[in-house]
């Protein structure tokens, strides 16, 4: 997966971007709070984010809550690392948007649980979205054929949304999954081809 690390101390944003890789992730490493923002507010953004609390620039939570009030993206999983230990720090940075905390120094066995475990919430985050974009298509396509269509009461031609008339075959093609082949009912039939009329057999007597 695709992970963002922000870390303004060079050695161990190193060392954070070597073990990531060596579990198979690919790394985005920045030194500072503003870059990860930048990175993080584009549309093809790292889904999971790990930000130390202090950097320069913009610090971890800030960096949280300025995600929070982005429009128009899939949300991103952010773990807080911190070595702050305190309740009201833990709650702050909660609060701020992140979804997880790890306290520095930490153990590698730790750090790898907690990547795992937000792993797990984007893959379902981005299969819960297809879904979603998925059944607003099919919902979309049910409303193409849906309400009242103006039909002329002699050719029986359909007046589309480009306000525009078209034969009633040609509607039903482009707005629906139809195949149309082309037949004869009995009154055509006899209408139109009387030569090929079924002759009546008479009655045995």
């Amino acid at each position: 997966m695709k992970i963002l690390i922000a870390e303004d101390d060079a050695m161990s944003r190193m060392l954070l971007e070597r073990v990531l890789a060596k579990w198979g992730h690919e790394v985005v490493a920045v030194a500072d709070g503003s870059a990860a923002w930048e990175i993080l507010r584009q549309p093809q953004a790292p889904p999971l984010a790990i930000l130390d609390w202090m950097m320069p620039g913009l610090d971890g939570p800030e960096v949280c809550r300025r995600l929070q009030g982005r429009e128009g993206h899939d949300p991103t999983y952010v773990i807080l690392v911190t070595a702050r230990a305190e309740k009201e720090d833990i709650i702050a940075g909660l609060d701020a948007g992140a979804n997880d905390y790890i306290k520095k120094p930490y153990d590698n066995n730790e750090l790898r649980a907690r990547i795992n475990a937000g792993c797990r919430v984007v893959e379902l985050q981005m299969a819960l979205t297809a879904r979603a974009r998925e059944l607003q298509d099919a919902l979309d396509h049910v409303k193409t054929l849906q309400g009242i269509l103006p039909i002329c009461m002699h050719c029986h031609k359909i007046r589309n949304d480009e306000e525009s008339w078209e034969r009633l075959d040609k509607y039903l093609i482009n707005n629906s999954d139809v195949q149309l082949s082309h037949s004869l009912c009995p009154e055509c039939l006899e209408k139109y081809y009387p030569e090929n009329k079924p002759k009546k057999t008479a009655a045995a007597g």
